[in-house]
């Protein structure tokens, strides 16, 4: 059996950025993946793109946007929740990433059309996440990764301070290896959907998994288990509103809806109960899972009208239409005298909208309405009338292992000698609540970069 100088448990961005560097420093390296070939990667291939600080353009990005900048946009979506000595590290060496990802085989492209505001900010994949994890694949394989498909971790073996032994059930038997070093890559715990009833309360029944339904925390409790450092609370994680339609698990990307910001939107009841225009879609979007979550049944709706149907990206379900706002909410299952009342009240608060400008902070905004709408404030009046229902689909938790600056492992004893944390299961320590667009990536490849480096250094 061969020997194996390092285990790296998960397939995704974090884990091949990891392999590759470590095969890159002479380790020879297995991938224990959990899921199957055709699934491989988890929520790294539903991801589009990767937010890079650069001074000057770079590679596809445009104009500048500096580590200050960067870190006031983290900032304000985390509220000040996150380890700034972490997310300094991430947000500087995200520059030098860019290049090292084209020499890796990434391709990338100009970024996509829509509400996303992102050209200066971040880089967009040729062929999406999938082109990128198949990329690294590609290029793992010829550095000489081992990879082992379907391969579930269930437990690594900690004693004093080591990792001494992986267990893995693969091809229908029980199997053990004894790397020198082990990297944890595979993610948070949301695909468990028990173990968010836990931390959620009963309402997590009714959430949806948008990433891969192979994330299922079996790594992080196992090692939460043997005392290893904790960082991040359960019942945070990047959660969006998603079509409701959207399957269970595994919807990814598309099934975002990017029309928000041009709607209002309301619960069962046909009430509003936020400021649809707070702020430009990448630096809101990933609050409003949580505030579906807190309506009655963790549902909302959208409700735009046909002059704001072509400034979002087309979603993969089309959406409910009607002449009518009787006619939608009808469609919906809406109390409809109360939805007229209430787009009605909207319309009515709604001044000057000469002003609009729908890619950026525009001040079109409607007064003395509670709650207000801040931005882009235009009455809902020009038939046909469109509407989606919104559900809070989970991408990942937070939930996760503490790690240093060079992505170590730790107990109340002091670190352990060869165990490193990557990705989103160790995202939590910069990531304290919200998400900033495109980030996860970051850090993925960041933190995958240094434990492959470090975990090199300690095998050799």
């Amino acid at each position: 059996m061969t020997k194996y100088d390092i285990a790296i448990i998960g397939g995704g961005n974090a884990a091949l950025c990891a392999a590759m560097t470590a095969a890159e420093a002479g380790a020879k390296v297995v991938i224990l993946e959990a899921a199957p070939k055709p699934y491989r990667g988890g929520n790294s291939r539903h991801t589009r793109n990767f937010r890079c600080m650069h001074s000057g353009p770079l590679g596809p990005l445009v104009d500048d946007y500096s580590e200050d900048e960067y870190m006031a946009d983290l900032l304000k979506v985390t509220d000040g929740k996150t380890d700034e000595a972490l997310a300094r590290l991430a947000i500087r060496t995200s520059e030098e990433c860019l290049p090292w990802m084209q020499s890796h085989g990434v391709r990338f492209q100009p970024p996509l059309s829509g509400t996303l505001s992102l050209a200066r900010t971040n880089a967009f994949f040729m062929g999406g996440g999938k082109g990128l994890v198949n990329a690294y694949y590609r290029t793992a394989e010829r550095l000489g990764v081992d990879v082992l498909y379907e391969a579930a971790v269930t437990h690594l073996e900690l004693e004093s301070d080591r990792i001494t032994r992986v267990d893995y059930s693969h091809e229908g038997s029980k199997h053990s290896i004894e790397p020198k070093a082990v990297i944890v890559a595979s993610g948070g715990f949301q695909a468990d959907i028990d173990w968010l009833t836990r931390a959620w309360g009963p309402s997590a029944r009714n959430f949806l998994i948008r990433g891969t339904p192979y994330n299922r925390g079996v790594v992080l409790a196992d090692l939460l288990e043997q005392g290893v450092h904790s960082v991040g609370d359960a019942d945070q994680c990047h959660a969006v509103a998603i079509d409701g339609r959207a399957p269970k698990y595994d919807g990814g990307i598309v099934t975002r809806l990017d029309c928000v910001p041009f709607s209002i939107v309301v619960n069962k009841n046909a009430d509003r109960f936020y400021d649809e225009g707070e702020d430009v879609w990448p630096k809101r979007y990933a609050i409003w899972g949580r505030l579906v979550a807190a309506q009655p049944d963790q549902i909302g709706y959208v409700i735009i009208d046909a002059k704001s149907l072509d400034l979002f990206m087309p979603s993969v379900f089309p959406p409910l239409k009607s002449d009518t706002l009787d006619g939608l909410a009808e469609k919906m299952a809406l109390p409809a005298d109360k939805l007229r009342a209430t787009v009605n009240q909207f319309n009515e608060a709604c001044g000057d909208t000469s002003g609009f400008h729908p890619t950026e902070l525009d001040g079109v905004a409607t007064t003395g309405l509670t709650p207000p709408k801040t931005n882009w404030a235009r009455p809902i009046t020009q038939p046909p009338f469109y509407g989606y229902s919104l559900r809070t689909g989970v991408t990942f938790t937070y939930l996760g292992l503490r790690v240093d600056e060079n992505a170590q492992c730790s107990t109340e004893t002091g670190p352990i000698q060869n165990l490193w944390a990557a990705g989103e299961t160790m995202a939590g320590s910069i990531l304290g609540q919200g998400y900033l667009a495109g980030f996860g990536m970051t850090i993925g490849t960041v933190f995958g970069r240094i434990a492959g480096r470090e975990a090199a250094a300690y095998a050799n």
